[in-house]
């Protein structure tokens, strides 16, 4: 069933403020009383429910709903679907959507939005493929919590360990927050039996690894795509394609996204100045690396590098 939004004008793009901007996560209760428990600590004033959590909004991050009790509906452009106590909902990257709240009884519910890039290191980069939306939306597996009891409660665990650490802010809450994100991931790649999530192969990854390295070894200097090719000995055209479809993302936003994180890590972990930073990963004009540093982490390197000293 389509349901469309009833005036365009009502539709919001939601930026969304980071709790914690290095992992790029917001989690917070929603309770009935229209206020958002952004903090569990009582001498901290709750903040009132935005009006773009009732009109039609989009985010670019990930959103998880947990119920924990009462009824909320959830609308989309292909359909509503009604959450109870215990359930979980998942919307993909700038999927359209909004809420409401069902029945009279009180209600009490959990939001998980994350960027879903900043959790794939080097490692398990390729992974990131299967949930880049690029076939389908991360909203079609909404059928294994509506057809898995056990799925969902696991989900609903997950996100609530997420909420419980990031109120708690133990120490170690970012490895575990890290932790839990990558098991939520790995709980929905393992149980899609309808393959909703659709990867590359081992062996397109093997291929493409000399490309990779070849991008890991030249991070300080200019790095273009005919080098690139060169590499793996394809012609240019066959080459984007290819990276695009086993990586998920094309060769520019790879070599810019490991350009940035290179930069977080010297922000966070060397004492150099933000010149120092823009040329060890290859971007010496700073109008540009301020450009592409913002639109990765909505903010400035210095502010980015002010804000993480704050929060440790």
């Amino acid at each position: 069933m389509f349901m469309a939004p009833e005036q365009e004008t009502e539709v919001h793009n939601e930026l969304v403020d980071y709790q914690n901007p290095l992992l790029r996560l917001k989690v917070w209760r929603i309770t009935d009383d229209d206020t958002v428990m952004k903090n569990e600590d009582t001498s901290k004033s709750p903040a009132i429910v935005p009006p773009s959590k009732r009109r039609w909004h989009y985010h670019k991050e990930v959103e998880f709903l947990a119920i924990i009790e009462g009824s909320l509906s959830v609308q989309t452009k292909h359909d509503i679907r009604v959450l109870q106590s215990g359930d979980v909902h998942v919307l993909g990257s700038s999927q359209l959507h909004r809420t409401k709240k069902e029945g009279v009884e009180p209600f009490n519910y959990l939001v998980c939005q994350f960027d879903l890039a900043q959790h794939f290191d080097e490692s398990i980069m390729p992974y990131l493929h299967y949930f880049s939306e690029i076939r389908r939306p991360l909203g079609l597996l909404n059928y294994m919590f509506c057809e898995h009891a056990n799925i969902q409660k696991q989900a609903h665990d997950i996100i609530m360990d997420i909420f419980t650490e990031s109120q708690t802010k133990q120490k170690g809450c970012e490895l575990a927050i890290t932790a839990s994100i990558r098991r939520l991931l790995l709980l929905l790649l393992r149980n899609d039996t309808r393959g909703v999530l659709h990867g590359s192969e081992r062996d397109e990854l093997t291929r493409l690894q000399p490309a990779l390295d070849y991008v890991e070894q030249h991070m300080a200097e200019k790095i273009s795509i005919e080098q690139a090719c060169a590499v793996l000995n394809l012609s240019y055209h066959y080459f984007i394609k290819y990276f695009k479809k086993v990586m998920g993302l094309s060769f520019v936003d790879y070599v810019n996204f490991k350009r940035i994180k290179k930069a977080e890590r010297l922000l966070l972990t060397q004492d150099v100045s933000i010149v120092e930073v823009g040329e060890a990963v290859g971007i010496p004009n700073m109008a540009q690396f301020y450009k592409l540093f913002k639109r990765h982490n909505h903010c400035s390197p210095k502010e980015f590098k002010l804000r993480m000293k704050l929060e440790s």
